[in-house]
């Protein structure tokens, strides 16, 4: 029984099947048809699972219960699904035997609704056919919600047209009796055994008290043979029931036709059909009744032939109102007044000819709907119940992409679960083939009893994530209890956590207070060469030290290698080794505070919908990444949307939000013939979204220089329109696709300064022998000093590189490797938003010189943003910074700002003249600013002397260093009114600020330290009032 992704303990043989068993309730469907049939139609589509065991065990050669192999045909599922098939259930060898052996169907809802005229056709001619079981599974594909949906209206409906008689399971704890009992059925009627195929079908539990076939079969012969005893003038509900008590009898159940759960003076009743349904409202009538609550629950086992006597019979005579379930076709249905549920209108025919009193209300569903336990407990009347009061229940739940090795390491977890903990456990696996090309979701439960609880988990003790690319789509920790535990495994570098993994996960992390654990398979050493599932087992063992620390994991190696690999001995050395070194590899991460304040741009799913039933195996082969490709390449991805990740998003890769901003205003503040060019920016943001804080930092994504990139596509010899795969500026796990054009011109850094290591990547490529020795040299440790020239003396750039080794010729798709992404500049704001609700702006001294050789050289971003104009549209970003004004209004503020240092305190003065115009009492605002001459940097001085004026400016201190013999620094301006630094300091508690270069930040320390003593310095930075931002 090999384990896979979705079957920890695979296809059972059929003779291993007999009293507690870790199965499916599937297989178990499967075990009954295959005793007790002598031919089995299968319309079980590929991937469906519906007829996997009986497919072995028939290709096996196994015998059923008469002794025979049964023949098992393959059917497709279409219109007239059963016309091949209904000449077979007319065999005149089958009508000279007493006891004919039925013949089964194993088919989908979705088939079910293509056989309905031959089920009508059969209904009508019973008495001539050979016994027909059909054993469907309710599930069907809903194209409006690209989903797997549980499907019982179709069947409801057949039923109702047909006379055919339908029975229902609600767990796999009772789906072989159902199974069995429905093969006797169909000896009086046609008989169809309907159960949830979304979930029920496929999680893998343990059930006490499986039968084994001989005891099926002999079940089946002694009860057929009973049904003689009963009159055959007795209608068919009651010889339904009367096989059902015969069954009862046999093994000790107590099943019923309706079977009531709940108060025993109920004064409201909730009846249901339908696996899902069943099994929560069942939980849900006990334990509310428990609380006093007088509620109860009727579970319509067989909904044909509906027995009216027996439905009355279950009703508690305080009965006041009747809520009925129903499932309809789809959501139309639901909303449309005149559309009634099926089960409705039975129920309302049966009260109506009765004597009881009692509202009823046809509560309508979808077959889209998903259950949870708060929408039965809202059906009652109830908040929420407590569906595992007094189990012990811990639940655990991993991600993973569908295409990884560590796809199967869940199941192989449950299998170990079950082996080592004692309790109960249960697993489900759902695949969603659209995000990512394959997510797969696994829950394992594990319970002191057996529990079946046929709805995703809302309240996971461990959340693991095997892949982190799970994280850009879904909401891994929605359904994570407070202070979950997670367990990432990913190479993500700690000190990158806060860039590269994504901000919506990072604030869920500190929004549950979960307990982060990081496991890097890499710092395990050295992978064993003997096993090629390393990751698998690491997970295995990282998983068992995060959720079951009380385990003894050196104690676990032999069995998790024996889970792990046919020839357990063979692994064994390597995986004790990886539990050796587990503790080099697993790390639990402190959640920095910040993580809180996250800024997540959208919601994401918490759970999957289920739209396959395996894993997505017609994968594309994956992108390489800086590999040209043609635009059929690129427009897959908008076509196809899901499958491909496609998001129209601004530059998904970043963990902030983006915004797409209009340039306002674009003007130089300095001279024209001034060798400084200084520039005041303002960007409008009306309608985006963009809101910013005081203090705060605005990203920009700049792009390199258009004649400079057209310049290196001639070099190259580059078809600027061909397309390409590159890395994210911000995140090399995504890839964009662009031209060659694009590439070069918004995302490599081509005319950045490159390290040593592009020396040596370089000398890769370099087909001449004197120039690959060269490139070498300088990456090594004997060129560190002409390494060290050419980096700050000649400031050479990538392309300057490519100029000078001519042999050296990367491919483009190369060269996008080795040559890193462009990065955001963050530049502080320069604007209060409540003074200009719909701008932002910058204050930017544009970064230009010339090298020794004579060539023009500019700094990147500022480049850029000296070069728009109004109108231009460009992306940004918002980063918090340290510069923040004190708690309370009426502390004083001391800044100090050099050149273009001054941007935040503009947006500091902005505020607090905004607070003064509404009446709010502000603290002293002291402004000290720096620059070398007057006339040319005063940079917003009509603001300040008008601030002055208006009393928001206590003091101005201006240091114009160079318009005077001697210089005068803003040091010296502070040192003049140190008096009243002092008092503002000391007793107004007040805080000081200082923006721009580092260079005077000894000096002015020194003056503060004369204000308020050294001591009182360092006592100011531990208080957060001495704030600096330097560069």
């Amino acid at each position: 029984m090999s384990t896979t992704a979705a079957f920890p303990w695979g296809v059972p043989a059929y003779d291993s099947l007999s009293g507690p068993t870790y199965l499916t309730a599937q297989q178990l469907v499967q075990q009954v048809g295959y005793a007790l049939a002598s031919k089995i139609y299968s319309y079980s589509s590929e991937g469906d699972d519906l007829d996997t065991a009986v497919a072995q065990w028939n290709k096996e050669g196994v015998l059923n219960g008469y002794g025979r192999l049964p023949v098992l045909a393959k059917m497709q599922s279409r219109s007239g699904a059963g016309a091949m098939v209904l000449g077979d259930f007319f065999s005149i060898e089958d009508f000279k035997q007493k006891y004919p052996a039925p013949h089964a169907v194993i088919a989908s809802s979705q088939t079910l609704a293509t056989m309905q005229p031959i089920l009508t056709q059969l209904a009508l001619l019973y008495s001539a056919a050979t016994p027909f079981v059909a054993h469907v599974s309710a599930s069907d594909y809903s194209a409006a919600n690209a989903a797997l949906v549980s499907n019982y209206a179709s069947a409801l409906y057949a039923a109702q047209e047909t006379g055919v008689s339908l029975i229902s399971s609600s767990s796999a704890h009772e789906i072989q009796h159902m199974a069995l009992f429905a093969s006797l059925i169909s000896s009086v009627t046609p008989a169809i055994h309907i159960y949830d195929g979304v979930r029920l079908a496929r999680e893998s539990c343990q059930v006490v008290d499986v039968l084994d076939a001989v005891a099926v079969k002999r079940t089946y012969t002694q009860l057929i043979q009973a049904q003689d005893a009963v009159g055959k003038k007795v209608d068919a509900a009651e010889r339904i029931s009367k096989i059902l008590n015969n069954l009862n009898s046999e093994l000790g159940t107590n099943y019923g036709l309706f079977e009531y759960e709940g108060h025993a003076e109920a004064e409201q009743v909730l009846v249901v059909f339908g696996s899902t349904e069943a099994r929560i409202a069942r939980r849900a009538a006990t334990e509310l009744s428990k609380a006093g609550q007088k509620v109860g629950v009727v579970v319509v086992r067989v909904y044909r032939p509906f027995s009216d006597k027996h439905f009355l019979e279950v009703l508690p005579a305080s009965l006041k109102k009747v809520s009925v379930l129903g499932q309809v076709a789809d959501k139309d249905a639901v909303a449309q007044a005149y559309t009634q549920s099926a089960l409705y209108a039975d129920v309302v025919a049966a009260l109506a000819a009765s004597s009881v009193n009692a509202s009823v209300k046809d509560i309508k569903y979808s077959t889209e709907k998903v259950f949870t336990t708060g929408d039965i407990a809202d059906y009652l009347g109830a908040s929420s119940f407590d569906f595992f009061a007094g189990e012990e229940a811990v639940q655990y739940v991993h991600w993973d992409v569908d295409a990884t090795a560590t796809a199967a390491a869940p199941a192989k977890v449950a299998k170990l679960l079950s082996e080592v903990s004692g309790k109960n456990v249960s697993f489900n696996a759902v695949f969603d083939n659209l995000s990512q090309a394959g997510v797969i979701q696994t829950e394992i439960r594990s319970t002191k009893s057996v529990v079946e609880a046929p709805f995703a988990i809302e309240n996971a003790d461990v959340v693991v994530v095997q892949d982190a690319k799970v994280l850009n789509s879904y909401d891994v920790l929605g359904a994570a209890k407070e202070g979950a535990k997670v367990l990432l495994r990913t190479s993500i570098k700690e000190a990158d956590y806060e860039k590269k993994l994504p901000a919506a996960f990072r604030r869920a992390v500190a929004a549950k207070k979960a307990e982060l654990y990081v496991l890097n398979v890499a710092e395990l050493g050295e992978k064993s060469e003997a096993s090629a599932e390393t990751d698998a087992v690491a997970l295995q063992f990282a998983f068992l030290k995060v959720a079951r620390p009380e385990l003894d994991l050196a104690g676990a190696a032999e069995k998790v290698a024996a889970l792990n690999s046919e020839d357990a001995k063979s692994i064994l050395p390597a995986v004790s080794k990886i539990v050796e070194n587990l503790a080099k590899g697993l790390n639990k991460v402190e959640v920095p505070a910040t993580w809180a304040e996250a800024e997540v741009a959208q919601e994401l799913p918490t759970s999957i919908r289920a739209n396959s039933t395996e894993a997505n195996t017609e994968k594309e082969a994956e992108e390489r990444v800086g590999e040209t490709s043609k635009w059929h390449e690129a427009a897959k991805g908008l076509l196809f949307k899901e499958a491909y990740e496609t998001k129209a998003s601004i530059r998904p890769d970043l963990p902030e939000r983006n915004f797409i901003v209009k340039v306002k205003s674009n003007k130089r503040l300095t001279p024209a013939d001034y060798d400084r060019n200084i520039f005041h920016i303002e960007f409008d943001i009306t309608g985006t979204g963009l809101t910013y804080e005081i203090g705060e930092a605005l990203g920009v994504h700049a792009h390199n220089d258009r004649k400079e990139v057209e310049d290196f596509i001639n070099f190259y010899g580059l078809d600027a329109s061909e397309l390409v795969n590159v890395p994210s500026r911000e995140d090399p796990a995504y890839t964009e696709t662009r031209t060659i054009f694009q590439a070069l011109l918004q995302n490599i850094d081509l005319f950045g300064r490159p390290g040593k290591k592009f020396y040596e990547q370089l000398a890769e490529f370099a087909t001449d022998e004197a120039e690959r020795k060269q490139l070498l040299t300088l990456a090594s440790p004997e060129g560190t000093t002409e390494f060290k020239r050419r980096a700050e003396v000649d400031t050479i750039h990538y392309v300057d590189l490519l100029h000078e080794f001519k042999s050296a010729r990367p491919t483009f798709g190369q060269l996008a490797q080795i040559v890193p992404p462009l990065k955001r500049r963050e530049y502080s704001i320069a604007s209060s938003q409540k003074v200009r609700p719909n701008q932002v702006d910058l204050l930017v001294v544009a970064v230009d010189w010339r090298d020794p050789t004579g060539r023009d050289r500019y700094g990147q971003a500022t480049r850029y943003l000296s070069s728009l104009e109004t109108g231009d549209e460009l992306v940004v970003s918002v980063k918090p910074s340290v510069m923040k004004l004190p708690p309370k209004d009426t502390q004083p503020i001391i800044m100090a700002g050099l050149g273009t240092g001054l941007a935040p305190f503009r947006a500091f003065v902005e505020y607090r003249a905004w607070q003064a115009a509404q009446g709010i009492e502000i603290g002293k605002v002291f402004l000290y600013l720096g620059s070398r001459h007057r006339r040319e940097e005063y940079l917003f001085g009509e603001e300040w002397e008008a601030y002055l004026d208006a009393g928001i400016i206590t003091i101005l201190g201006c240091a114009f260093s160079r318009d005077q013999p001697q210089k005068v620094y803003i040091q010296d301006k502070l040192e003049e009114n140190l008096v009243d630094v002092k008092e503002a300091l000391l007793e107004g508690n007040g805080s000081f600020y200082l923006c721009g270069p580092t260079w005077p930040v000894p000096a002015i320390t020194e003056v503060l330290s004369k204000a308020v003593t050294r001591n009182g310095v360092e006592e100011m930075k531990e208080e957060g009032r001495y704030v600096l931002e330097v560069y």
